[in-house]
């Protein structure tokens, strides 16, 4: 229940609301057809139940990569329309790591996403998406007239487009003002994602509102904005191989230090299982006794390991393999030996955790993938993320309560599903030209497109 739609809420208040399905998983790769079909399925026969609606509220992330499927999302639209028709008003909200594809913004009403990353905004989005779609109904405007879309052919990882820093938080800043304007209902700006090959991945400015040349021209405004900033897009920390990440970690005095293992994140869709950087983090010499500088490792999927340290209990010594099971690329499984400090039962998403010391090392293993993104994950194992000396996570970009931990931070430049050298990957698919795979391209013809009004 988001706190939005409380029972005491205003926003509850206004309509009766009939569930469909939640559907969420920890990505890690494309979904499979039979379970896409499941999740379908699901939803349509929920919609079913209680027909005709005035509305629909379509909150999705926006970029789910199924076999066989180039644009799940739009496909999933299209078929909630056969359901229930093009009389109910649309309104759906997506990350701004999402895919908005023509099919997505000719069949939903009213569209909007995230304005920052990380998504500290991920809440006031859903509930701006919902009381826009009360309001387009309670005052009887319907659908916006005009839904103003402009392909942007930039595919950045969202490392490089952070609103923490410039540019992005310029450009990012300026949608707010922008969607307030009269005659505008909202605007939004979608970077995309990265790390697949479809013809929706690139960026994307959608402006929906009733004012044919405000909703054109704040479009236009905004996609030029953000493809005259391509070339200044940066990392957000600082980056360097491990080897280098390790050294400097090593040698700071700022502690704790933050190596982000940006390769094998598994909120951006990495597998989560890669082996390659703890592999390399048992190696270095300084970890190879107790003594040596405190490193937390989150974390690293090894269910039959986990099983080994419950028979084994804490503070016994335990050996097995960890991870590899899904990425296995790079690097085999990781033999781990060494003592059990903790196991926790009942997290949402790991199910189990556990804690093997190795060294220095502090491995964080767990029965299902997990990523670690507040202190609590750390706290409730018995490690201290603010008085380690290191701290190594599956992860790019460091959310809030990570950030706000660091002494100091860098990004290491790992291989895994989502490797930050996307100039390096096999594209086929996408639409080029594209930057930053074509420096030297021409200026895109960034005029707005009407999008039609659903249903016509």
């Amino acid at each position: 229940m988001y706190p939005f739609m409380a029972a005491d809420s205003n926003v509850r208040s206004q309509a009766a609301w009939f569930p469909a399905i939640v559907g969420k998983s920890l990505p890690g790769g494309a979904v499979t057809r039979q379970a896409y079909e499941s999740l379908v399925n699901k939803t349509l026969d929920s919609l079913k139940k209680h027909l005709p609606y005035d509305g629909l509220y379509f909150d999705i992330h926006g970029a789910m990569s199924v076999v066989g499927l180039d644009d799940p999302e739009g496909d999933f639209i299209v078929r909630i329309r056969k359901v229930i028709g093009y009389k109910t008003i649309i309104s759906t909200s997506m990350d701004l790591h999402g895919n908005v594809s023509w099919r997505l913004a000719q069949n939903s009403d009213l569209i909007t996403c995230y304005r920052m990353a990380p998504h500290e905004d991920a809440m006031q989005t859903k509930k701006r998406a919902v009381e826009n779609l009360i309001d387009r109904i309670n005052s009887g405007k319907g659908k916006p007239a005009y839904k103003a879309y402009i392909s942007v052919p930039i595919l950045l990882p969202g490392e490089k487009t952070s609103t923490r820093i410039e540019p992005g938080k310029s450009i990012y800043k300026a949608v707010a003002p922008a969607s307030v304007q009269p005659g505008i209902v909202d605007a939004a700006i979608w970077i995309g994602y990265a790390w697949a090959d479809e013809p929706r991945n690139h960026a994307v400015v959608m402006v929906t509102g009733d004012d044919k040349e405000k909703v054109t021209g704040t479009a236009e405004q905004l996609a030029r904005r953000f493809w005259d900033a391509r070339k200044a897009f940066e990392f957000v920390a600082p980056t360097g191989t491990l080897k280098q990440c390790l050294d400097k970690a090593v040698a700071s005095p700022k502690h704790p230090f933050y190596i982000s293992d940006s390769g094998d994140n598994p909120t951006a869709g990495g597998a989560g299982d890669a082996t390659w950087t703890l592999t390399q983090i048992l190696a270095r010499p300084e970890f190879k006794t107790a003594t040596g500088p405190s490193l937390l490792y989150a974390s690293i999927p090894a269910p039959e390991l986990i099983k080994s340290a419950i028979a084994a209990g804490i503070g016994n010594y335990v050996e097995g393999y960890a991870g590899a099971k899904v990425d296995a690329r790079f690097a085999p499984p990781v033999k781990l030996s060494g003592t059990v400090e903790s196991i926790v039962y009942g997290d949402k998403d790991a199910e189990v955790e556990a804690v093997v010391k190795v060294g220095s090392v502090h491995v964080i293993i767990t029965q299902k993938r997990k990523p670690y993104h507040k202190e609590i994950d750390f706290t409730r194992l018995g490690l201290n993320p603010r008085t380690a000396y290191i701290v190594v996570v599956k992860i790019g970009y460091l959310e809030p309560e990570l950030y706000a931990m660091r002494a100091d931070w860098i990004m290491a430049l790992t291989p895994g599903g989502v490797d930050q050298n996307i100039e390096g990957l096999p594209y086929h698919h996408i639409i080029r030209p594209m930057f930053p795979f074509d420096k030297n391209m021409k200026d895109p013809d960034l005029t707005a497109k009407l999008v039609p009004v659903s249903g016509k």
